[in-house]
């Protein structure tokens, strides 16, 4: 007899992993969040907004590439929905938006209810560590189309900002400084280099290099830092100009985003030391710096512009996060260019 499970789909399982990942998204809730009986939707109240004066709503969808494949190779799915919810917020927060929900789509060749689950927790928790709820979803089982072991996941999030206090490059003059915030590894850019290093080089995810303290494999599943709060907490407690986040091409043209026709960011290399991964990843697979610079964010997660009687301020709250931060460069008459110091 032919039917829906014969051709792969096992809507049981589909309905186990609902009832495994419940408790886990509770804990991302906020209190704008409204039940859908049907469950088909996801519902927030907006009257919050009132009391804004002309609030914009902002939104971002992302994915985090094929990081996943490191993931499933580690047989390790708890933190991957982290990376999802880092790549997505702290594109809102760029333009001083404050992430309000998302939600999530989960592509796989077979549900195994505990592996969804386990992807759908770190989903929250990311949600939960950015301060935004995570109001829904969608998994879908694709059998023949992917493999049994095999998952992709995508998400969107929408924010909202005061129209007044967006920030973005009309406000970054000369004489500002930037700042760097951390990252805390590779994130979620550069999978498919590191993959090829990884693959070429020989070398093994359960390896243990001396340039880390941990294997291979646990330092790529790194997850990616969520500033979103921390940049919130700028913007509320001293005068920003913009951010930059610093994904896939790399520190420089991340930051020249954010930059008006009318100046140059010149930053100086020596300001900080990348984390031993990034020794890693040039070292074994002989990638030249150039290539390095537009690939990773090489230690530097988001760019903060500030004015410079602000920097002083700005360090202070960002370190007393626990939120490594320091002076990465200036802001001086150019064209719309951010660079290395010569």
């Amino acid at each position: 007899m032919t039917s829906y499970a014969a051709a792969g789909v096992d809507i049981e399982a589909g309905d186990r992993a609902v009832e495994l990942m419940k408790s886990r998204v509770a804990r991302s809730r906020r209190p704008e969040v409204v039940d859908d009986a049907s469950g088909f939707a996801g519902l927030f109240d907006v009257s919050a907004l009132l009391r804004y004066t002309r609030p914009l709503l902002a939104t971002s969808t992302d994915g985090v590439g094929t990081k996943v494949m490191i993931a499933q190779a580690m047989g390790k799915h708890d933190t991957i929905g982290i990376d999802l919810v880092g790549m997505v917020v702290d594109d809102l927060v760029v333009c001083g938006a404050e992430p309000l929900f998302m939600t999530d789509y989960i592509a796989c060749g077979k549900v195994v209810p505990e592996r969804i689950a386990d992807i759908v927790g770190g989903v929250a928790e990311g949600c939960r560590l950015a301060g935004c709820a995570l109001v829904g979803g969608e998994t879908a089982e694709h059998p023949g189309a992917m493999g049994p072991d095999e998952y992709d996941l995508a998400g969107a999030g929408t924010g909202v900002v005061e129209a007044s206090e967006l920030l973005g490059p009309d406000k970054v003059r000369a004489g500002d400084v930037v700042l760097g915030l951390a990252s805390s590894g590779v994130h979620s850019n550069g999978y498919s280099l590191v993959r090829h290093v990884v693959r070429t080089a020989g070398l093994a995810l359960d390896a243990s290099l001396p340039e880390l303290d941990r294997t291979l494999g646990e330092e790529l599943l790194e997850p990616t830092r969520i500033y979103s709060l921390d940049c919130l907490e700028l913007t509320r407690a001293t005068e920003v100009h913009a951010f930059a986040h610093i994904t896939g091409g790399g520190l420089t043209a991340n930051l020249a985003r954010s930059l008006p026709a009318t100046v140059d960011a010149v930053l100086d290399r020596s300001s900080w030391s990348p984390q031993p991964i990034f020794e890693v990843i040039a070292g074994h697979g002989k990638v030249p710096q150039e290539e390095m610079d537009r690939t990773f964010n090489l230690g530097v997660g988001m760019c903060a512009i500030v004015p410079q009687e602000a920097a002083g301020t700005a360090l202070e709250i960002l370190r007393g996060r626990g939120l490594p931060s320091w002076i990465l460069g200036e802001i001086i008459p150019g064209t719309g260019q951010a660079r290395f110091k010569a």
